[in-house]
């Protein structure tokens, strides 16, 4: 009797386990985005991937020569378009979002893609 008991135990910690394995799985689960965003320095730089890093974004890195913006984020905490947004929202355009006119004017004056200015 105290086999059987034993085994059940012994069954039902392992259905346990794999059920928080398996849990603790699909939360890592992480997806790359890669977007235009308008940018001319490192300054430029520095504000959107700073911009970048809301909530479930584990990385950003934005590249001023191909002006991408490489995202990797956990698409249950947050998507596509908030990310879009949290870096317009930060004064650059992105091929999904334009920045508020208002935030835009704020930004540096060597920042202002829309006004001409080239990467440097």
């Amino acid at each position: 009797m105290k086999t059987l008991k034993n085994r059940s135990i012994i069954f039902l910690l392992i259905i346990l386990s794999i059920s928080v394995f398996a849990d603790n799985k699909d939360k890592k689960k992480v997806s790359t985005l890669v977007f235009k965003v308008d940018g001319v320095c490192n300054m430029c730089k520095k504000r959107i991937e700073n911009a970048a890093l809301i909530k479930g974004v584990k990385m950003a890195t934005w590249d001023k020569e191909t002006q991408k913006l490489q995202v990797i984020y956990q698409p249950e905490k947050t998507d596509e378009m908030t990310i879009h947004k949290a870096v317009a929202n930060a004064g650059h355009d992105t091929e999904k979002v334009k920045a508020p006119d208002k935030v835009y004017e704020k930004i540096n004056d060597c920042c202002k893609y829309r006004d001409g200015v080239k990467p440097h």
